[in-house]
């Protein structure tokens, strides 16, 4: 029998929840020798909103900006170590943009059989549903979609294979 899945994608936010995820990416990519990606995506468009919305000055963005590029490649390295650790290969990718939109544009190039996200936050109201990157990403992908939970099983998992 052919695997179901052949491509994978985690999304990686910079949120313990996220780390887990790809924890549970790596473990699937190797059961089933699934091609693996992991993608951060800096979300350019919530800075610009914050400049236009007088919260930040320009030269504020700008700082932020690097800030954050420097995040993606420091949360982007560790799941590379944490793949490596278990011998699977992982492509790792940076994007700039709107999250759920970075993300669904990568799902349909690459045919991603498989978006793994980390456990939801708790939505709080409507407002805050409507603007997490994660939750819309997870509504709006045309794959399956696995939100992985219960942080110490994974950590079992990841660390027996």
């Amino acid at each position: 029998m052919k695997s179901p899945i052949k491509r994978m994608l985690v999304y990686i936010d910079g949120s313990e929840q996220s780390i887990t995820a790809a924890q549970f990416a790596i473990v699937l990519s190797k059961y089933f020798d699934a091609e693996l990606h992991a993608i951060y995506v800096i979300n350019t468009r919530a800075l610009e909103d914050l400049v236009r919305a007088h919260i930040f000055l320009k030269e504020e963005q700008a700082e932020y900006e690097r800030d954050l590029k420097e995040d993606a490649k420091r949360y982007l390295n560790h799941v590379e170590k944490l793949a490596k650790e278990k011998d699977v290969e992982i492509v790792t990718h940076s994007f700039e943009g709107s999250g759920h939109q970075e993300i669904i544009k990568f799902v349909k190039e690459k045919e991603v059989d498989l978006l793994v996200i980390g456990e939801v936050s708790a939505i709080r109201s409507r407002r805050d549903e409507f603007y997490d990157e994660t939750e819309r990403a997870m509504r709006s992908v045309p794959c399956s979609v696995l939100i992985v939970k219960d942080e110490d099983r994974v950590w079992d998992i990841f660390d027996s294979i």
